[in-house]
């Protein structure tokens, strides 16, 4: 159309223009509330501030720097498997990143390390911001090529603010163990973006989506390997980031590549099965890594045993293709649920089954079965304050709490990104890594 190159800039200044605007609020916000953490300086620590992990600081700044490039290269490589959006999204990818961990230092700052009226931020709150980035990275995967960078902006905007409340209310109201985010990451992040893609909706956009996931090549073998090198590398600091102590911190590791290799394996045998081939993709190979830690997530620091990690892996490297094979093409055609990058059956079935996991693992917290890893793992239940079946009956209620929170803010999210505002022309034909990002899909609005 003859109007196209001056929509096209519109766009593009949409763009830089949100884009600076939030930018001014996150530098006038940071000016008004966020100051340094006292654990972090030589001064006097407040005693109403936490300061128990001040000698520890060290040891949370080693784990941010893991847990950050974890978020960065793994997360934001992972986006980019398709090789009609990979530079594209990969792009989208690390502005999502630069905008969350500003927005999320703050919002999780309010409800975590706020005192007289200041935030005071430091490396455990990077960790955290961290955590809330990457489930907002899980969710654009559901949504991957079918929002442009405005819409995927305010997505990240309002899922932080929901990420948080539920964290908040699971880990500190409820007293959830969840170190590794099986409940507030993984399944958050999948079930918020496939309750965003599903309202999102729209049939004859839609019509071309179904085998965009085999849409593959070397472009994609490359992002996928590099991808797949750093989950194997920093995904157990990532699932131990938050244990307080090194003991615990190390079971979180051996569990979570006990895991890992597992599913792997589970992959090489069920996958020539189910494709014909005669040994996975690396994609398959990224999807089972991805499984395999996100089981782990809640059970990691807990009594697991090392054959238990390997059967939990084992099984969960079974049913990711399973998923992909059988159940996402079901999402698709009953439930109108256009799962681009396969978060359901990576992040959200896997972080389901690690809730389930956990919960199992909690009824066995007992003195003689934990020791003093009991009070690093279950506090309540070691000062006497909340029976272990208490405690497992919350583990377990934390999970239809999360679902819910994740169905009514992912449906939220996707009716303010379904203003027709917020949207790309009817007759875009974009290429695919513009600016703008969009399917090339002709007249489907």
């Amino acid at each position: 159309p003859p109007n196209m190159p001056e929509h096209t800039a519109a766009l593009r200044l949409r763009l830089s223009g949100l884009c600076f605007l939030l930018q001014i609020l996150n530098i006038l916000l940071f000016a008004v509330f966020v100051r340094y953490s006292p654990e972090s300086s030589p001064g006097l620590c407040p005693p109403q501030l936490n300061c128990s992990q001040r000698n520890q600081e060290p040891v949370f700044q080693q784990r941010f720097q893991d847990v950050h490039i974890q978020v960065l290269l793994s997360f934001g490589l992972l986006v980019a498997f398709l090789s009609r959006y990979g530079p594209g999204s990969a792009a989208i990818s690390i502005l999502i990143i630069a905008f969350t961990i500003q927005w999320a230092l703050l919002i999780q700052g309010f409800f975590y390390f706020f005192l007289n009226g200041k935030i005071y931020v430091g490396a455990p709150s990077m960790v955290s911001a961290d955590f809330c980035t990457a489930a907002v990275l899980i969710s654009a995967g559901a949504v991957l090529g079918r929002v442009n960078p405005v819409q995927m902006l305010l997505l990240a905007l309002l899922e932080v603010t929901l990420c948080t409340l539920n964290e908040y209310i699971l880990l500190s109201l409820m007293g959830v163990s969840d170190s590794g985010r099986s409940l507030t990451v993984h399944t958050f992040g999948a079930y918020f973006g496939l309750v965003v893609s599903r309202v999102l909706y729209q049939p004859c956009r839609d019509k071309r989506k179904r085998e965009e996931r085999q849409d593959t090549g070397h472009q994609t073998d490359v992002f996928a390997v590099v991808g797949t090198i750093y989950l194997w590398i920093f995904w157990p600091s990532f699932t131990s980031a938050t244990t307080a102590h090194d003991n615990a911190e190390n079971w979180a590791v051996l569990n979570s590549y006990l895991s890992l290799v597992a599913s792997t394996i589970a992959t090489f045998i069920l996958s020539p099965v189910l494709y014909e081939e005669s040994t996975p993709r690396m994609v398959q190979i990224q999807d089972a890594t991805l499984a395999g830690m996100a089981v782990m997530g809640m059970a990691g620091e807990m009594l697991v045993t090392p054959f238990g990690a390997l059967i939990a892996g084992f099984l969960v490297g079974l049913i990711s293709p399973l998923g992909f094979r059988f159940f996402t093409p079901v999402l698709y055609s009953r439930l109108k649920i256009q799962d681009t990058w396969g978060v359901h059956n990576i992040h959200g079935l896997p972080g389901i089954l690690g809730a389930l996991l956990g919960t199992l693992l909690t009824l066995l917290a007992t003195a003689d079965t934990y020791g003093d890893r009991l009070e690093l793992v279950f506090p309540l239940v070691a000062q006497g304050s909340r029976t272990v079946t208490d405690q497992a009956f919350i583990q377990l209620g934390a999970l239809p709490l999360t679902l819910l929170f994740a169905a009514l803010g992912g449906w939220v999210t996707g009716a303010v990104l379904k203003i027709k505002v917020l949207r790309c022309s009817p007759d875009g034909q974009y290429t695919e890594n513009t600016v703008l990002w969009e399917v090339k899909l002709g007249n489907c609005w």
